[in-house]
């Protein structure tokens, strides 16, 4: 993992652009999975790409969980729209958990980076086609949320040791 831990400036701070953009960004990632695995991409690129995948998505995850969700689940009349996203949640660090485990050589390694990539594809439709909107009809105060979401996904990246490498491509 990359030991730079330069801020997280230039990130936007309304939170719905912000968490947007992380899904372009690990959309990216897992494009770049797909083309290592059809040209026989070597060990240690798999390895470095699949880690990184795993570290957006863990951060992307904990900043949703701790500040995004409860200020959703306050403001949606329909909490099963957060319930679904928490339970997507846990089936990507259950894979997540389940490659930090495995090597990019062991069987079933790519199939589940491509799992992972179909259940992130999923969530992020359902987020961005349903919650969003909703939470942007109901006047919710993506700016404050922003703001705080960005100062705690600076923390996590600095306590993760993960650096410019989840940063990548920010506007």
């Amino acid at each position: 993992m990359a030991t730079s831990t330069a801020p997280l400036t230039g990130l936007k701070t309304d939170a719905i652009d912000l968490l947007t953009s992380d899904h372009r960004n690990v959309e990216k990632l897992f494009k770049q999975y797909e083309q290592l695995v059809d040209n026989d991409g070597t060990y240690n690129q798999k390895e470095a790409l699949a880690a990184t995948i795993c570290a957006e998505l863990t951060v992307h995850a904990q900043i949703e969980e701790e500040i995004f969700y409860p200020a959703a689940r306050d403001i949606l009349d329909e909490e099963e729209l957060v319930d679904e996203a928490v339970v997507e949640h846990a089936s990507a660090k259950d894979l997540i958990a389940q490659l930090a485990e495995m090597s990019p050589d062991d069987d079933l390694y790519d199939a589940k980076v491509k799992v992972l990539g179909e259940l992130i594809e999923h969530h992020v439709e359902e987020e961005e086609e349903e919650m969003f909107p909703k939470l942007r009809k109901a006047k919710l105060d993506t700016a404050s949320l922003g703001t705080q979401m960005v100062e705690r996904k600076q923390e996590l990246v600095d306590e993760l040791d993960i650096g410019a490498e989840v940063v990548e491509d920010r506007e």
